[in-house]
């Protein structure tokens, strides 16, 4: 089973990853991760990421895509896998489409998960209390100005994902604002149907 988990910032793509990874034992592949993963082993592409973010500079298209690549190649990924904050570009999706042609696999499909913006704004400050009131560091986009400018840039450049992944008959929708239970019973619902 491979996968797109496709939603703003705050949707829960996250916590819908690890059920997915607990279930059905493939692996949540975040950039993030294998960038830091790919820097510290050393690998080619680790260390162009690596000079990159050194000099300040966001790692290029090309970087992180070959790191995905050199990923998916890993034993732990043939069984399927779920990609979680990436491709967040129309220019990424088509990279990821001709990665997975050239390695003879296909996406099984994007699950989108639907929200409410200003319910989002709700539930980050009130994960930040959370956070707060049990000791543990808040994150930094926590607050409602810097996850209102996330909000912004992912619908200027992820959002326009969905239509794209629609128009190749990929895309299927499940209810974000539902409980995190409803949530995973609707995806893996989703899932069976494939």
């Amino acid at each position: 089973m491979r996968l797109i988990l496709l939603g703003p910032p705050g949707a829960g793509k996250g916590t819908q990853a690890q059920r997915l990874v607990e279930k059905h034992g493939i692996p949540q592949l975040s950039t993030g991760d294998m960038l830091r993963a790919a820097v510290a082993a050393g690998t080619d592409v680790g260390k162009r990421a690596k000079a990159v973010m050194d000099a300040g500079e966001l790692v290029s298209d090309d970087i992180v895509n070959a790191i995905v690549s050199e990923r998916i190649d890993q034993p732990d990924c043939a069984r399927g896998f779920i990609l979680d904050g990436y491709p967040r570009t129309l220019v990424q999706a088509d990279a990821v489409e001709a990665m997975l042609g050239a390695k003879g696999m296909k996406l099984d499909t994007v699950i989108e998960l639907l929200v409410d913006d200003e319910a989002l704004v709700g539930r980050i400050v009130k994960r930040a209390e959370e956070a707060a009131a049990a000791g543990q560091p808040v994150r930094r986009d926590d607050n409602p100005e810097v996850f209102e400018e996330r909000l912004r840039e992912y619908y200027k450049k992820t959002a326009p994902l969905t239509g794209y992944y629609y128009a190749k008959g990929a895309l299927r929708t499940v209810d974000g604002m539902a409980s995190i239970d409803a949530v995973t019973e609707e995806i893996e619902a989703v899932l069976a149907s494939l």
